[in-house]
């Protein structure tokens, strides 16, 4: 039989990955909820560098003193077109897991407020009369809970895409220099498109270091041994580099859905990929959180109604279902519409556009560089 609770909390924090801790940081940091009672809860310990964090940025973040490496130029290629671009007064930068989750919990246990509960997380509900979760069947109620766990996949409608971007990456060393320190690979398409929009991405450390990741978008994950041989082969062909050894690896699966998670439940709030802060057409996540976690502080310390925060405007719902209706109906091909984009547009206006930050002026100006006839057709569907 579940337990009864022991204690009630003001806040449960469910999932201590990059939105949980995101949000604890920053209430943490607020130093407004210092009296308040916060259990934060997850499976297990953070122990590895088991993810990398990667996004542009203009200023210093509010997480800049973990900021591991950053980039002033990056470069695209795709068969037949290569650009090297500066990215000013942007920069790109790297998170990796292993400094963020250190981070956090230094901060974490600074604090005499807050618990963390380690087991299986269950059960999250919210009746109108009790917010509630169980770990291990141990029953924790609060206030609020911030949930960032996602249980199990969405039930897609017919009028709904749901593809997995799924990655994977080895950190290089090589015996002699090898990279250029201040040039990173932001996508590289040379590499086959056959099972899906498929890219590289290069991020050096040092001269004799570099993060090679290859990721895809697709409806099916690949076998194990097609991620080695894929990151192989362009290591060999593509980077030319034929001696080296591989320190650490990672792999890591995100979704890219144009289903609308749900904001809230009633005391419930979604964060992370479980609220909806994942950019559906890329799977950016990181600075969406951002964004929202600082809401949510806000809103706590004003007293505002959480029921009021702001979620993706429809615009940028419908601009991302357009694209995931031409990625998974095949009418154009990732790497198509990635070289148009990049052949034809700035960096700014670029990242603006996929970060939710652009007037309608902006959007049809970049709009207008891409092949017309493939999105007419799926944002007409979109539409009707």
């Amino acid at each position: 039989m579940p337990q009864t609770p022991l204690t009630h909390y003001d806040y449960i924090i469910a999932g201590a990955g990059a939105a949980g801790l995101s949000l604890l940081a920053r209430m943490i940091a607020s130093g407004k909820f210092s009296h308040k009672r916060i259990l934060l809860v997850d499976k297990a310990p953070k122990s590895t560098n088991d993810r990398t964090w990667c996004f542009w940025e203009r200023e210093e973040s509010f997480f800049e003193s973990i900021v591991f490496k950053s980039w002033p130029l990056l470069w695209f290629h795709a068969n037949g077109f290569s650009k090297k671009i500066d990215i000013a007064p942007y920069r790109y930068k790297m998170i990796r897991g292993i400094d963020f989750y250190n981070h956090c919990f230094e901060l974490i246990n600074s604090q005499h407020n807050i618990k963390i509960q380690y087991g299986v997380v269950h059960d999250i509900n919210s009746n109108g009369n009790e917010t509630f979760l169980y770990v291990d069947n141990v029953k924790f109620t609060a206030d609020y809970i911030f949930n960032s766990i996602i249980f199990d996949k969405p039930a897609i409608k017919k009028t709904e895409f749901y593809l997995l971007q799924h990655f994977k990456g080895w950190i290089i060393q090589t015996g002699k220099p090898f990279f250029s320190e201040q040039e990173a690979t932001l996508m590289d398409f040379r590499v086959s498109q056959h099972k899906g929009t498929a890219f590289v991405y290069v991020m050096p450390f040092s001269p004799n270091s570099a993060l090679v990741e290859y990721t895809m978008f697709s409806e099916q994950l690949l076998d194990k041994f097609e991620y080695d041989q894929n990151l192989r082969d362009y290591i060999n062909n593509w980077l030319g580099c034929s001696s080296y050894t591989i320190s650490s690896e990672e792999f890591g699966i995100i979704p890219m859905t144009n289903f609308l998670f749900p904001k809230t439940d009633h005391d419930i709030i979604n964060i992370g990929t479980a609220g909806g802060q994942t950019k559906a057409s890329t799977g950016y996540t990181f600075q969406f959180i951002q964004k929202k976690t600082a809401e949510i502080v806000t809103a706590l310390d004003r007293g505002d109604s959480l029921d009021k925060l702001q979620t993706t405007s429809p615009k940028y719902r419908f601009y991302d279902s357009v694209l995931l209706n031409v990625l998974a109906t095949g009418k154009m091909s990732g790497d198509k519409i990635f070289t148009h984009l990049f052949r034809k547009n700035s960096p700014g206006n670029i990242f603006r556009f996929l970060d939710n930050e652009t007037s309608f002026l902006d959007d049809l100006n970049l709009i207008t560089t891409l092949p017309t006839m493939s999105f007419l057709k799926a944002g007409l569907k979109e539409i009707l």
